[in-house]
């Protein structure tokens, strides 16, 4: 019987969306809140946990992911940066996954379909960094191999895993897919206006 790698994934969804001015979390699409939408994405792909990591009106955000199958962090020092939420879910990760997948609370335009394909192309590697190209660009979501784990939690300020970015090169794999999606995230008013605009359909890998 062939061994396939755990991978737990980890939305990070504890910013104060400073450039929104109100928490983009809870902005409704598509019948849910943004956040729900995430959730429910990575809960149907073949990850084999799921981790939020809250942060900026927690007290809002808890309630509604209660009634799900994932595992709720809480990160008291969100105000230092995406790093500092890395590291709290990563501390969550369970013993004996293989890797995590870092996915972004305010991307729900990101489908069980693509989460899977960086999956597959990482239980067919096993590179230490797997993420998703588009049109040359790279996005998100990204998945880290525990190989890279220490240097994860030697992360610090708000400058996310770049650094692993430059530490990994050579043997950083992207996987090209057919989806705009990973480059969209919610920032400002206008993003979100696309976001509700977006045609069903579209968002598909």
């Amino acid at each position: 019987m062939t061994y396939s790698p755990r991978v737990t994934g980890i939305i990070l969804a504890a910013g104060e969306g400073s450039r929104m001015g109100k928490t983009k979390q809870l902005l409704p699409f598509r019948g849910k809140t943004i956040l729900e939408c995430t959730v429910e994405s990575a809960l149907a792909s073949s990850l084999g946990q799921v981790i939020v990591v809250l942060g900026h009106r927690a007290d809002l955000l808890k309630p509604l992911l209660e009634p799900t199958a994932v595992r709720i962090v809480i990160n008291p020092r969100y105000r230092e940066g995406q790093s500092s939420s890395l590291k709290a879910g990563l501390a969550a990760v369970s013993d004996d996954a293989d890797a995590v997948l870092f996915l972004l609370g305010d991307q729900p335009l990101v489908t069980p379909a693509l989460i899977d394909r960086i999956l597959a192309a990482y239980r067919s590697s096993e590179s230490p960094i797997v993420m998703p190209v588009h049109d040359g660009r790279r996005g998100n979501p990204v998945l880290f191999s525990r190989e890279t784990f220490a240097g994860i939690q030697a992360l610090s300020d708000d400058c996310g895993a770049r650094p692993l970015f430059q530490e990994y090169a050579a043997r950083l794999l992207t996987v090209a897919v057919d989806d705009p999606a990973i480059h969209f995230d919610v920032d400002t008013e206008e993003d979100y206006r696309r976001l509700l605009q977006w045609p069903r359909g579209d968002d598909r890998d």
